[in-house]
């Protein structure tokens, strides 16, 4: 690609404009919990969060969440800049409904597992995971 005057102009006016453009707040965990409910409440009951006590290692965190009965569960880290770590999503003929994955933690925090049920009703659980190593460039 040849660089003219044309060319330049608009990259510059392409920069001008990505630089003028208002950078997205990351949403807080109240917000996240709002739109994930509707606005419901979210009480206790039939979801398991597993996750160790001490983590040695922030960046490579295991975590385990089950539920009997739910449609979805949102797992969130409440410390973390993002808080949004994943999205489970079950269907009816779903063997089990569980899942595992590992999860990057910033420092020590809760993590919040909230589960949409057959019913429509949700339920909540949290684990406080104390990070010895920072994750997230901590």
């Amino acid at each position: 690609m040849e660089l003219t005057r044309r060319n330049a102009i608009l990259m510059g006016a392409g920069a001008l404009v990505v630089a003028g453009l208002p950078m997205r707040a990351s949403a807080s965990v109240d917000d996240v919990i709002a739109q994930f409910t509707g606005g419901a409440e979210v009480g206790t009951g039939d979801i398991t969060i597993t996750a160790p006590e001490i983590a040695e290692n922030g960046n490579t965190v295991p975590i385990e969440v089950s539920s009997g009965t739910a449609v979805e569960i949102l797992v969130l880290a409440t410390g973390n800049p993002t808080p949004n770590v994943a999205t489970f999503k079950f269907g009816k003929l779903a063997a089990s409904r569980a899942a595992s994955t590992r999860i990057r933690l910033a420092g020590t925090q809760d993590v919040v597992a909230i589960a949409k049920l057959d019913d429509g009703t949700f339920v909540k659980a949290s684990s406080t995971v104390k990070v010895t190593i920072g994750g997230c460039g901590g």
